[in-house]
């Protein structure tokens, strides 16, 4: 027969086990929570929301032909993605979001597997920082936020991430113009 202390040690072993094992999971979510930022819809003149999961993915690219060259190459961009979400915002007048709705985003891209790549601070076009989610050697997902004085911009990628593909994925599906350039540019096109 069991003691009651084998039995009560237990249950909470399991119990911490389980809720590890969630964290985990979900350390390695390449999906960003923005719902932290919704309360700036009130404040922008402009907001766009995209919430494309992979079941209307799916649907969406039931409806692009292979025929069609353009259709068939934004068919195979989105085969390896999960989801795709933005949330966008612009304001008439500086200072409508706070240091810690951007916060809210960074300490989520702070997290296991996530890599920034790039940061870009220009006082006239705002801040641009992109984050790529790293599983082992796959890109699991991508982070773009942006923020500008009268704009704040987060896009996020959820699933294999091909910076190649990517950039023709740009002004697509509610992907905002990123200018991602994937080969170097020549030193004629410099000037």
């Amino acid at each position: 027969m069991k003691s009651l202390f084998q039995i009560n040690i237990r249950t909470p072993l399991m119990v911490l086990l389980i809720l590890t094992t969630a964290l985990v999971a979900q350390a390695q979510d390449s999906r960003i929570q923005m719902g932290s930022l919704d309360h700036l819809a009130a404040k922008a003149s402009q907001t766009v929301d995209v919430n494309i999961d992979e079941r209307l993915m799916r649907l969406a690219t039931k409806f692009l032909s292979d025929k069609d060259a353009d259709e068939k190459e934004v068919k195979q961009l989105v085969a390896g993605l999960k989801g795709i979400y933005v949330k966008s915002f612009e304001f008439d007048v500086d200072g409508q979001y706070t240091a810690a709705d951007i916060d809210s985003i960074r300490t989520q891209l702070r997290g296991p597997g996530w890599t920034r790549l790039l940061n870009v601070t220009s006082r006239k076009e705002g801040n641009f920082e992109v984050y790529l989610l790293l599983n082992g050697e796959q890109a699991g997902g991508l982070a773009v936020l942006h923020t500008g004085n009268r704009e704040l911009t987060v896009v996020n990628l959820v699933g294999a991430v091909d910076l190649d593909k990517l950039a023709k994925l740009e002004g697509q599906l509610g992907v905002p113009e990123l200018e991602i350039e994937t080969k170097p540019k020549a030193k004629n096109d410099e000037k």
